[in-house]
């Protein structure tokens, strides 16, 4: 925050020393201000039928969420912070972001040959397996990166990227160098571009390259791991670097990106020097009424933080895709996957059809169909010798070959959706699902504590337009599964008065459970109201406990009984 106050002081100070004949107002004049705000604030209620009780809740029955981010620009100049405050941290939030302050703060300057930001930033480089730093609100994830970022646009179709800086990790201190410090180079070559013969060219292709280093401090440690201390010698310099394409010709486009990284022991790998790979893949063709994407991944021990002890999502640098679809039913969601670092393999296909109106198929009012299948299974792996396991500590963990494919299954979906328009005032969505779901795996229990679930999902989605402004929406779902906590089913109705109101009441049922006594519905009302930017929403019922994902990156959100308020802004 000293910072902070000391460039703002500076930028005014120019200002001020501008000439005489130069007023404030002309010198503020164009400049703008915009900002966002968001606020969660949840009032809990014991709960015995959940397991909720007030040791649970540790006697703070009532939390909040809460950031103002201001921005503000004149000219190529920009500034801006963001206020967050947890008080203390809703449940399924970690503890450790207990407290209010200023985690982000910068400043830029930007001209058509270069750009300069200095203090807290995000970046993206290619698709992300080398670095990406960004922040999801739902998931209380922030690894933004303290420090300095210079982008240089040397000549149309050139993008040069260089940053420096030091992630965030909580409310921790940047001086404190546990973390280490990230370094990082990137290059975009947009050929069709910088040459022009190639400028109206049907074939369109990009190169791109990466190289990142993450150094910490300390190159021996010791770690203690089944009773016993094991005195390692650690890489203090980390480099990942690596490659990427994106070429477009006609209707298709292909995106491919390898990723490198030199051995990196640390908690998430059991600490083994095997180095790591990645790859992913994503082949895509689209027109009028049809669209295919192909993707694919491998992903071999890439884990890669700025701090080698975090096992959780915290200071990653680097991104590892999701290939498997992210649904937003609420039964459809309940068994999500989340990217395994130290080694997945995996395919995805989707097949996007709209048939128009008065076709055969179609209609007079046209009908869409979505097809999708995705799966991931493990690495084949196997023994570096015979005096040694897979993953021992120490040793270079195992041997993999490139895209070796394992037996186990992590995750697999295939779903199919039919969305029809009947008539001006109706329409349907209707989803089909069958999933795999390796509880053991994705959620990190050990061996045999759940095992595989194997559930059948189905979800009709109803709309009614009664007027211009009144809609009533239906939605029933069923979940069935032999396994984990047995069959759901649920339902949900919303009533909109646009563009202003909305009611909605959701009822979540595991009427298939072993246990009668947890055969429990898990209820809600809400209701909300919004007026231009600012929209304020309040619900009250019983959440179930669950993973929420967004692009792989996971939370546990535990069961909760009680009312939330929602407000949100922007200017």
């Amino acid at each position: 925050m000293k910072k902070l106050i000391f460039l703002l002081s500076g930028v005014f100070g120019m200002l001020l020393s501008a000439p005489t004949g130069l007023k404030a107002q002309d010198l503020l004049k164009g400049s703008e201000v915009h900002g966002s705000m968001q606020a969660d604030a949840s009032y809990y209620l014991t709960d015995p039928k959940t397991g909720i009780y007030d040791t649970t809740l540790a006697g703070k029955l009532i939390r909040m969420n809460g950031f103002t981010e201001v921005n503000y620009s004149l000219g190529n100049f920009t500034a801006g912070l963001r206020f967050e405050a947890y008080l203390p941290p809703l449940t399924g939030y970690d503890l450790q972001y207990n407290g209010v302050g200023v985690p982000y703060w910068y400043a830029s300057y930007k001209t058509d040959f270069i750009e300069i930001t200095a203090g807290n930033f995000y970046e993206q480089f290619g698709y992300g397996m080398m670095l990406r730093t960004y922040q999801e609100w739902t998931l209380g994830y922030d690894n933004s990166l303290r420090g300095l970022r210079v982008k240089i646009m040397p000549s149309k179709g050139i993008t040069l990227k260089g940053v420096y800086g030091v992630q965030r990790y909580y409310w921790v201190p940047y001086a404190d160098y546990n973390r280490g410090i990230v370094k990082g180079f990137d290059a975009d070559f947009y050929l069709n571009d910088i040459f022009k013969s190639l400028n109206d060219a049907k074939v369109k292709l990009t190169l791109g390259g990466s190289f990142v280093s993450d150094y910490q401090n300390g190159s021996t440690k010791d770690i203690p791991y089944n009773g016993k201390i094991y005195a390692m010698k650690l890489p203090e310099n980390v480099s990942n670097y690596g490659g990427r394409f994106l070429l477009n010709i006609g209707n298709f486009s292909w995106f491919t990106e390898y990723a490198h990284k030199i051995n990196d022991p640390s908690a998430t790998n059991n600490y083994i020097y095997k180095n790591g790979d990645g790859l992913f893949t994503n082949l895509a063709f689209s027109k009028t009424g049809l669209g295919i994407t192909v993707m694919s991944k491998w992903i071999d021990n890439m884990s890669y933080k700025s701090d080698r002890s975090v096992i959780n999502n915290m200071v990653n640098i680097n991104y590892l895709p999701s290939i498997t679809k992210e649904h937003s039913y609420a039964l459809a969601s309940m068994y999500p996957y989340s990217t395994r670092p130290n080694g997945e393999v995996g395919i995805s296909g989707t097949v996007d059809i709209h048939f128009p109106k008065n076709s055969a198929l179609g209609g007079k009012t046209g009908l869409s169909i979505a097809a999708n299948f995705s799966q991931v299974n493990g690495l084949k792996k196997s023994q570096v010798n015979d005096s040694t396991y897979i993953g021992q500590i120490g040793t270079l963990g195992y041997n993999s070959s490139f895209f070796g494919i394992g037996k186990d299954v992590y995750y697999q979906d295939g779903n199919i959706e039919v969305t029809k328009k009947f008539d001006k005032k109706w329409k349907g969505i209707f989803t089909y699902l069958y999933q795999t779901y390796d509880k053991d795996v994705v959620e990190g229990h050990a061996t045999g504590t759940f095992g595989t679930i194997y559930s059948q999902i189905g979800i009709a989605d109803v709309t009614w337009k009664i007027t211009d402004k009144h809609t009533l929406r239906w939605e029933v779902q069923g979940l069935w599964t032999k396994q984990d906590k047995g069959d759901w089913v649920a339902g949900l109705v919303e009533f909109t008065v646009s563009p202003d109101w909305f009611v909605s009441v959701m009822d979540q049922y595991n009427y298939g459970n072993s246990s009668a006594s947890q055969r429990l519905n898990y209820y809600t009302i809400s209701a909300g109201y919004t007026n231009h930017s600012t929209r304020v929403a309040l619900s009250y019922g019983r959440q179930r406990e669950g993973i929420i994902c967004v692009g792989g990156v996971c939370r546990f959100v535990p069961a909760t009984n009680g009312m939330t308020l929602t407000v949100t802004s922007s200017f």
